[in-house]
């Protein structure tokens, strides 16, 4: 079947394309061009489903790289029904991919885990958000910068542990938050990027010189800047001055403002540039749901107007967010004046790049799958397209072209 989706606006990886007509055919884009008005092109294949949207903008599927859970599940939990639920949530605020993330957990507990979190990625999610790889975050954290990580369960940098929690996610862990300083990191590190692991450098106390060791072995990202991280000294740097200096490293941020003031964002902006932030959520299970106690991993957490804090000892912690990603992009827009466009890219473009998948994701363009996402002028998602075929029908206009 043929469709075609029309709007006002298409994002583009070299600008913005006025009038936009994108032709799908079996799920991918085989035509973008613009039309001269409002009208449509008398040349399309006949037949064709046509999805207009006069005033919106047309941008790539968003990815989050960072998320334990939304829609009352975690993803610890891995089951079908978990997975599809967080899944339809996130296509629902414009989320195409995603990558489940875990928290420290008892072994036994994280490898079960991964062996379902596996299963639900080779399923798929024909409607909803695509669960692309697993974020491991934990158990190779600073003790001093844990957050809410628990202490007890917080383990050295070990090849072997890890090699067991590559062979229980059938080799999907793509992206694995680290702390540079612990010892045998730098040897983690680059034992896992030979093995396609996205390296990234959190939950640390490091020194400048640490964290470049890291960056030396073969990191690539930093995770949630800022929160987590040995604060910054004049005369002794530190893992995040190293961040924001490092003009290769990727690194990403909560912009909920709440894990960072608006001021310290638009600093963030200024270091990393246009090409090098990402967006993340942090999203946990109350994500989508009302205030009440919720649970990330094995932990209860508190949430009340916005704010997610641990509900056990030591209290009061941030834990996670109930961010979505839509709304990142909006107060990030809103919080730097970097504008719509720009800040999208740090949702896309961004982390597609980091995760190796630029080839497929975080762009629209001809002979790549339709992963869209419909935006008003304000940013807020009136619709999601996976592989070309809407996700809510009836939130658009749809009719057989050359019907009145």
């Amino acid at each position: 079947m043929t469709s075609v989706v029309t709007a006002r606006r298409l994002l583009q990886s070299d600008g913005v394309l006025e009038y936009p007509v994108l032709v799908i055919e079996d799920g991918s884009i085989t035509s973008i061009r613009s039309r001269a008005s409002d009208a449509l092109p008398a040349d399309l294949p006949p037949g064709s489903v046509v999805h207009s949207f006069p005033d919106a903008m047309l941008a790539p599927s968003y990815i989050d790289i960072h998320i334990h859970g939304a829609a009352g599940h975690d993803v610890m939990e891995g089951t079908p029904q978990a997975m599809r639920a967080i899944s339809a949530f996130l296509a629902s605020r414009g989320v195409g991919a995603f990558f489940p993330t875990t928290v420290t957990s008892p072994v036994e507990e994280t490898l079960g885990a991964l062996e379902r979190l596996a299963g639900e990625i080779e399923r798929g999610a024909p409607d909803g958000a695509m669960p692309l790889g697993i974020h491991l975050e934990g158990p190779f954290l600073s003790h001093a910068k844990r957050g809410v990580h628990p202490a007890a369960l917080l383990r050295q940098p070990s090849i072997p542990l890890f090699d067991r929690f590559w062979q229980a996610a059938r080799g999907h862990i793509r992206l694995m938050t680290i702390a540079p300083e612990l010892p045998d990191a730098a040897e983690l590190i680059e034992h896992a990027s030979v093995l396609g692991v996205k390296c990234s450098l959190g939950h640390s106390a490091a020194s400048a010189t640490e964290a470049d060791a890291g960056v030396r072995a073969g990191a690539r990202s930093a995770t949630h800047t800022f929160n987590a991280m040995r604060a910054i000294d004049h005369r002794d740097p530190g893992i995040t001055a190293y961040v924001l200096d490092c003009g290769d490293l990727f690194a990403d941020i909560i912009c909920d403002g709440i894990h960072i003031d608006p001021m310290m964002v638009r600093l963030f902006f200024k270091a990393k540039g246009g090409r090098r932030a990402i967006l993340i959520t942090d999203a946990i299970s109350a994500t989508g749901m009302p205030d009440g106690r919720y649970r990330l991993g094995d932990l209860d957490v508190n949430v009340e107007q916005g704010r997610c804090t641990l509900a056990e000892p030591p209290e009061g912690v941030l834990a996670g967010s109930v961010l979505t990603l839509d709304q990142a992009v909006r107060n990030f827009a809103d919080f730097t004046g970097a504008g719509l466009p720009a800040s999208i890219g740090l949702a896309t473009r961004n982390p597609a790049e980091l995760l190796g998948m630029d080839d497929r994701w975080g762009v629209l363009a001809e002979g790549r799958e339709a992963n869209i996402a419909v935006l008003s002028g304000h940013g807020e998602i009136l619709e999601s397209f996976r592989a070309g075929r809407p996700l809510s029908p009836g939130r658009q206009q749809a009719y057989a072209a050359g019907a009145s």
